[in-house]
């Protein structure tokens, strides 16, 4: 959800390095539209204080004590949260970029860059928008290339239902038809109907041929 722009941003810094943690307070602390609500350490925390302080950006390094940012994300996904992430990372990796968004990351900011880049990523993930450092825009524009050559190789993406494409992503996740079945209320044997009629739909044929399918492409699913 989009911050009330009106009010001031509610943030939440989370990064083990005390040093670059109070870098980030005092830039974040001279923004008069902005106010700093919490600072974490390590995951664990942060998951917890994103949960009970519902900032409305949460900025987390991707390397966390005993749970990662990205992990802090995934764990997230599965909750009722408003709150907007962004991604401090040290790595231009398109791995990592993909996982992030894959996770519903909202801002991906490299540490190099981050003390000139923070106000503006806060700014605008706050907004409901996306902010990608500059250096790493390219990853955006190969998945973006790579989804649009899968549809065109798949023209049966494009008709899945909605309830389909939920389930493709939870294929995506790694989870069982009794997780998904837990998940979405419903049986696994109507889990089981869904796949069958994904896998038609993709003409992809063999016990194993969906999931394949899906770990294979999950960054532009």
């Amino acid at each position: 959800m989009a911050n009330n722009m009106g009010a001031r941003i509610k943030v939440l810094i989370v990064d083990d390095h005390p040093l670059f943690r109070g870098g980030l307070r005092q830039v974040i602390e001279s923004a008069p539209k902005l106010e700093l609500i919490g600072e974490a350490a390590d995951g664990e925390t942060a998951f917890k204080l994103i949960q009970e302080q519902k900032p409305d950006v949460a900025v987390l390094d991707v390397n966390l004590p005993g749970c990662s940012g990205l992990e802090v994300a995934r764990k997230l996904q599965g909750k009722k949260n408003a709150t907007r992430l962004i991604i401090l990372t040290m790595h231009k990796e398109e791995e990592l970029f993909n996982r992030a968004l894959d996770f519903g990351v909202a801002g991906f900011v490299l540490k190099e860059n981050a003390v000139e880049d923070i106000l503006d990523a806060i700014t605008t993930v706050a907004r409901g928008e996306h902010y990608l450092s500059p250096t790493v825009s390219g990853f955006l524009i190969n998945r973006r290339t790579r989804a649009a050559n899968l549809f065109a190789q798949k023209p049966g993406l494009d008709d899945l239902t909605k309830a389909e494409r939920r389930i493709l992503k939870l294929i995506a996740e790694k989870k069982t038809s009794r997780e998904i079945a837990a998940e979405l209320f419903i049986s696994p044997r109507t889990v089981e109907a869904h796949r069958a009629n994904i896998s038609e739909k993709l003409d992809l044929h063999g016990s194993h041929s969906l999931l394949q399918f899906v770990m294979e492409h999950r960054s532009v699913l």
